[in-house]
């Protein structure tokens, strides 16, 4: 015959199960993510790690994409939204830079388009200029991700870093992994050997040096430049081995017809490396 546990018997083992399960669950002391913002097509959300000494916060927008959706790069071709994060300034954190992952070409022979169809991060720096004690972070975000159509999403992310709270190492996992998901800076065996512009033609001419092990059949080029400025479908003018030259076409606003002295970021996909770099044309 079994005998069946008693009454403190079965105390104690509830007492000690719950012990375990607090064991592994992960620490929430502190808020180092906002809630996530749901639409139609996805999510998104803000993950941040703690202050560092000179202000800084390492930060990242998570977007997660349902099957079959899209969202757009910071240049989404003639038709899209990028993303935009406007912080409040009452909290005195600034937004001082966001990246990019390399993206990709989408082009149905009608509309050619530039972005990710896969969920994706963007690292965030951010930065406090006043304030003491707690960081609160609130964002505006809006943003496009489209499937047949696409549809506009806009969110309020909110969080807080509890002064002197410990971080999270799944958080700053995520943001590392976001940062290390970057285009590289320029090297010795990937870089633009030649960049100029022809205004006659309304022509962007690139010479690039890529790495010598990339395949010929992996390579693409994204041009990105300030408002008013925008850029047709690349053309490969050549191609020999672990040399690349390139057509963009370029558009101006009537306003300001002319490309010099406005920065360009360039980025280039070449194989499975990927390498990114600001323009200037005289």
């Amino acid at each position: 015959m079994t005998k069946r546990p008693t009454y403190q018997n079965m105390v104690q083992r509830i007492g000690r199960a719950s012990l375990l399960a607090a064991f592994f669950l992960p620490a929430v002391a502190q808020a180092a993510t906002s809630e996530w913002v749901t639409s139609t097509g996805g999510m998104i959300r803000i993950v941040a790690a703690p202050l560092n000494k000179d202000g800084t916060i390492p930060a990242s927008l998570e977007i997660k994409l349902n099957p079959g959706w899209k969202t757009y790069w910071r240049e989404p071709g003639a038709s899209g939204i990028p993303p935009q994060i406007t912080l409040d300034p009452a909290e005195g954190i600034v937004l001082e830079k966001i990246g990019f992952p390399v993206p990709k070409t989408f082009d149905d022979g009608t509309v050619r388009y530039i972005g990710y169809d896969k969920s994706v991060s963007f690292p965030l720096t951010l930065k406090r200029v006043s304030g003491e004690g707690d960081v609160n972070i609130r964002a505006s975000v809006f943003l496009g991700i489209c499937e047949d159509i696409c549809i506009p999403v806009q969110g309020e992310l909110d969080l807080t870093l509890k002064h002197g709270d410990f971080d999270n190492p799944l958080d700053a996992a995520r943001i590392e992994g976001a940062v290390a998901a970057l285009p590289e800076a320029p090297a010795d065996d990937f870089t633009v050997t030649t960049a100029v512009y022809d205004a006659q033609t309304s022509t962007v001419r690139l010479s690039l040096r890529l790495p010598p092990d990339t395949a010929t059949d992996h390579r693409d080029l994204f041009l990105a430049g300030p408002s008013g400025v925008s850029f047709g479908k690349p053309v490969i003018a050549t191609t020999r081995g672990a040399e690349l030259e390139a057509e963009i076409p370029v558009r101006l606003s009537a306003k300001d017809n002319t490309l010099k002295g406005k920065p360009v970021i360039l980025t280039v996909r070449a194989g499975a490396r990927a390498m990114e770099t600001t323009l200037a044309f005289d």
